[in-house]
């Protein structure tokens, strides 16, 4: 079992990891695909990286420091270029990626 204190991460990364791939998928649909291309990009590193992060806090890796480190910067990187486009997808993904940077950035230290 993983330790209890990483269960709001582990909720956070999970969020941040859906919002990405839907934001991932609803980019695919919108007119100006070469302008979404950095945020169809992002996303799909940013869940990647939510993705691994979870697993390794479940597993209780002794890296987890460092992966969540890792998570908080590419969070942000992601929540920065999605908050530069209007669509509401891409909005609510800022939103999680900031949530999960902060979460993975106290996890860290």
């Amino acid at each position: 079992m993983y330790n209890q204190s990483y269960e709001d991460c582990i909720k956070a990364c999970l969020e941040c990891m859906e919002s990405c791939n839907v934001c991932y998928d609803a980019c695919f649909q919108e007119e100006d695909l070469k302008m979404m291309a950095d945020c169809i990009r992002m996303d799909r590193e940013c869940a990647d990286i939510c993705a691994f992060a979870a697993k390794s806090m479940q597993s209780n890796s002794p890296f987890v420091k460092q992966v969540c480190n890792l998570c908080a910067d590419i969070c942000e990187a992601c929540g920065n270029e999605c908050k530069k486009h209007d669509h509401e997808h891409c909005q609510k993904c800022a939103e999680a990626c900031f949530k999960c940077a902060e979460e993975c950035r106290k996890m860290a230290s």
